[in-house]
């Protein structure tokens, strides 16, 4: 059987949903599973955009026969090397051996170096500017190094207006039957699953996005047909906006995240008081999180959405607490800056996570350090709470 949908002229999208998958690269938690996108050009040639994962590969290739409708596959254009995109690759030069691979030569390499195979043969290699003629569509092809990876190619297809963008612009989460954005109640049920995607996935190279975002920007832009995810059809600017956002580093809240790494609860108990403090002032929107409960990438995440963040830990082992370790680490890994930062620690006789978590933070961009540093001797008490008071002014001063 088959499971496709016309998305534009001559275009159409022959993807499928992974529900059972439960972690993303073997990383990242997706509850609702994932989704994997790929699309047919079917003109006087047809041309294959990037392939699909091998836990839905069957279903692809019923996908595709329906879709090719007794034709065979003249082109496939490989934008994205990773084998959720690509490990349909052998099977289909077995099953259409004239088929041209149409892919940069960094990708090209890759083929060879996942699958053990040599297509130099059959093999088209691109590079910024270049095109590939379908018919009445054209393939205009744009470099996108290290969004994600650095062999990233887009297409731009000049006659539908239509900008199939690799790994840019997608989700995590299964789609059901509403393939495009404004079938859904996006902002409701995906926003933060796609900032979670982007942060996690891309966010470390915010410099190449907007290199992309700028390309993009000077389309005539009427469809963006990601690999995971929705594709946009309407209120395209909406997406363009919030990615330049992202990819600048750019807070979408003016508010507090509170992360919190505790033992027996008395950290919890001073980032709690400090989120009451902060709601009494007026600020709206506080966020406490739990890192030993709260996935490492839904907190990145919300640091990045975030305009103030606090980490308040216990001293652990002489150390940071080792989830609020984690946490920074790959807070700084993603490369994110220009946040106003505060601490809380905590030490039955010798607190020295403050003075570490600090040492991690300045040595990221922009990151302005608000006092006092909060430090605990096992659970609050009077001091406790006037340092508290003295910490939640600075950060409605710094809001």
């Amino acid at each position: 059987m088959y499971n496709v949908r016309k998305v534009g002229e001559d275009i159409w999208w022959l993807g499928a949903s992974d529900r059972r998958l439960e972690l993303f690269e073997n990383v990242y938690p997706v509850p609702e599973g994932m989704s994997y996108n790929n699309y047919l050009i079917s003109d006087e040639k047809t041309c294959l955009m990037d392939g699909i994962d091998s836990a839905v590969e069957r279903f692809f290739i019923e996908n595709l026969e329906h879709a090719l409708d007794g034709r065979t596959l003249d082109y496939m254009v490989v934008q994205h090397m990773e084998p959720d995109h690509c490990a349909c690759i052998p099977n289909l030069l077995l099953k259409y051996p004239n088929m041209k691979v149409v892919t940069s030569q960094k990708a090209l390499q890759m083929v060879s170096q996942f699958y053990g195979i040599d297509i130099l043969d059959k093999a088209i290699v691109i590079k910024e500017g270049d095109t590939l003629e379908l018919g009445k569509h054209t393939l205009k092809f744009m470099a996108a190094p290290m969004v994600h990876w650095p062999e990233v190619m887009v297409s731009y297809d000049t006659y539908a207006g239509a900008l199939f963008s690799a790994d840019a612009f997608g989700t995590f989460g299964a789609m059901s039957g509403n393939i495009f954005a404004d079938e859904v109640d996006w902002e409701r049920d995906w926003a933060d699953e796609s900032r979670r995607y982007y942060v996690n996935i891309v966010g470390k190279y915010g410099v190449q996005t907007t290199a992309l975002l700028n390309k993009a920007k000077a389309l005539d832009l009427k469809l963006i047909l990601p690999l995971h995810g929705h594709i946009w059809r309407e209120n395209i600017d909406v997406l363009l906006d919030r990615y330049s956002k992202w990819a600048s580093y750019t807070p979408e809240k003016k508010s507090v995240a509170i992360f919190c790494g505790s033992v027996y609860g008395n950290t919890q108990n001073a980032a709690d008081i400090l989120s009451v403090m902060l709601a009494e002032k007026g600020v709206k929107d506080v966020r406490v999180y739990d890192v030993s409960k709260t996935p490492v990438s839904e907190l990145v995440s919300r640091a990045f959405e975030y305009s103030t963040l606090v980490f308040a830990s216990a001293t652990y082992n002489g150390e940071i607490f080792d989830n609020m370790h984690v946490l920074l680490t790959d807070i700084k890994n993603h490369n994110l800056s220009g946040r106003t930062v505060g601490f809380i620690d905590n030490g039955s006789w010798a607190a020295v996570a403050n003075k570490k978590m600090r040492e991690c933070v300045e040595t990221m961009k922009n990151m302005t350090v608000v006092e006092p540093l909060v430090s605990l001797k096992s659970a609050a008490d009077q001091s406790t709470l006037d340092s508290l008071k003295a910490l939640c002014d600075a950060l409605v001063d710094s809001l």
